[in-house]
């Protein structure tokens, strides 16, 4: 472990383990083990066995590790964002880093004091106003009342709910909530920031001034701060380094630009229809097939196009919902196809096929990614595949020299007009 005062944390060796399906870290049985494995001198059994967590496959363990032998330094005033596909484990590192779950094993050094924001409401009581939380988060990250007072005007007015700031939280909107969250954790007085993808509930205006907050926060006032987001042109805009994570594993770290190129490259290494079926006990995926297409799934970008999907579901009885989404190589959210549907057969297992017709003229030349996401009674996620969809959209060139390029934006409608 680095003993470089210029480090603002220090992770090393980390790991969490979790038993799939159990409160806690398993039985008594297991529990005994593990004492009589301990009063031997001998290492925890439970840490030899364990599987990546890799949610596309169904694995054969009850263990699984969210986090393996990570290893990192991370400086003074530095902003890291923090990437990965679903699962990968970033979510799980935010929380050991903010004490809010301990590390299987391993050890992280932190020079001084954290403040997160890790979902809606952290740290929030919800029968307190929001004058009163204000004062006790600020208590929770040890400032006095007074450093708060001196504080709690430019919370306020960068929250923009000064008018319901008497008003007990419970009854705030998830976007107030939010923003009222956010403005404590990035104007009280501590050394590290920590912010999870929390931001996307929030309208476009309040992620933009969130974004500039953050960047001052790094660049004015010398703070560290961890950014996870899926949104990659924000990772570009405000992080100079970033992490990237991956079943679990730590897979790269460094300048922000390398790293997001070596992550575009491993999501070009994606599941398509050649390597389905893809299963989780719930739902098995057969086929994914795009038509029109060729070898490369190539699209003109003036053909109209399908997405189809061939799954058996073996949930009897209930409702059902399946929701496409379609992103570019920013990972910029174009748009989701949500489709409804219900298995009311006796059968526990149905076969359903599904086509997402999408217009030509609609995406703009480049590649796009689909993920897939299976839920019921629109409460619950069942089976959630992130980027299992890829395809290129192909633009038919006309013009010469500085004309024969890219249109600009990421829609490509075709304009009519007139020319009198």
């Amino acid at each position: 472990m680095s003993s470089n005062n210029n480090i603002a944390l220090s992770i090393d060796n980390l790991s969490k383990q979790y038993r799939l399906g159990q409160v806690g870290t398993g039985t008594i049985s297991h529990d005994l083990n593990r004492w009589w494995h301990k009063v031997r001198g001998k290492d925890d059994p439970y840490l030899k066995v364990g599987e990546a967590n890799d949610r596309t496959k169904k694995g054969g363990s009850d263990y699984v590790w969210a986090l393996k032998d990570i290893n990192l330094d991370i400086r003074q005033g530095d902003t890291v964002g923090i990437i990965g596909r679903n699962g990968a484990g970033k979510s799980t590192l935010l929380k050991i880093l903010s004490k809010v779950t301990k590390p299987t094993t391993g050890n992280i050094k932190l020079n001084g004091r954290i403040a997160s924001l890790l979902e809606v409401g952290t740290g929030f009581h919800p029968e307190m106003t929001g004058r009163e939380n204000i004062y006790l988060n600020g208590a929770i990250l040890g400032m006095t009342k007074k450093e708060i007072s001196r504080k709690f005007d430019e919370i306020l007015d960068f929250s923009g709910v000064e008018r319901y700031v008497d008003t007990p939280v419970k009854r705030y909107s998830s976007g107030m909530y939010v923003r009222l969250a956010f403005a404590v954790a990035a104007h009280l007085e501590s050394e590290i920031l920590i912010v999870d993808e929390v931001l996307a509930v929030g309208d476009a205006e309040f992620q933009k001034k969130c974004l500039g907050k953050m960047g001052d926060v790094a660049r004015g006032e010398g703070r560290t701060v961890l950014f996870v987001s899926h949104n990659l042109p924000s990772i570009k805009q405000l992080c100079k380094s970033s992490v990237y994570l991956k079943n679990g594993t730590l897979q790269m770290q460094g300048d922000t630009e390398s790293v997001l190129m070596r992550y575009k490259n491993d999501t070009r290494l994606i599941h398509s229809s050649a390597n389905a079926p893809l299963e989780n006990g719930y739902f098995l995926i057969r086929q994914i097939d795009i038509t029109p297409k060729d070898d490369k799934y190539e699209i003109d970008i003036d053909d109209d196009f399908v997405i189809s999907l061939t799954f058996d579901c073996k949930i009897a009885n209930k409702s059902l919902a399946l929701s496409i989404n379609i992103f570019n190589d920013e990972d910029i959210h174009m748009f989701e196809a949500f489709v409804p549907f219900a298995n009311e057969s006796n059968s526990e297992v149905k076969s359903y096929t599904v086509k997402i017709s999408i217009p030509g003229y609609m995406l703009n030349s480049g590649e796009y990614f689909g993920s897939i996401l299976f839920g019921e009674d629109q409460t619950m996620v069942v089976m959630d595949l992130d980027r299992v969809i890829r395809f290129n959209v192909e633009e038919n060139y006309i013009g010469t020299g500085k004309f024969l390029r890219r249109m600009p934006g990421i829609v490509r409608p075709n304009i009519s007009y007139v020319v009198e």
